[in-house]
């Protein structure tokens, strides 16, 4: 893995919508029709970070999952974490 610099994390996220980069992470959150398919969606989430060996922040609220990735080890957003974004985004519209 690879930190990016500002300028690449912004570049990164210009193809994901209502991503912010803030506190050395990247994160968005995202609303649903249920508590139950925000739950669904975070297990789906959960199954990616566990192929990927990267885990995101998640926070579960009412109707509300806000995800978050940064790389612990490294401190700042690397590849991994924009790819990953987009794999969360991809999924968020699939479902």
């Amino acid at each position: 893995m690879i930190l990016l610099s500002r300028d690449d994390i912004e570049k990164g996220l210009t193809s994901l919508y209502d991503w912010k980069y803030e506190n050395k992470s990247i994160t968005k959150s995202f609303a649903f029709g249920s508590y139950l398919d925000g739950i669904s969606f975070v297990n789906k989430i959960a199954e990616i970070a566990e192929k990927n060996n990267h885990h995101p922040d998640l926070y579960i609220g009412w109707r509300k999952v806000t995800v978050t990735f940064t790389s612990h080890d490294l401190g700042g957003v690397t590849t991994k974490c924009v790819d990953l974004a987009i794999a969360v985004e991809n999924l968020f519209r699939r479902s």
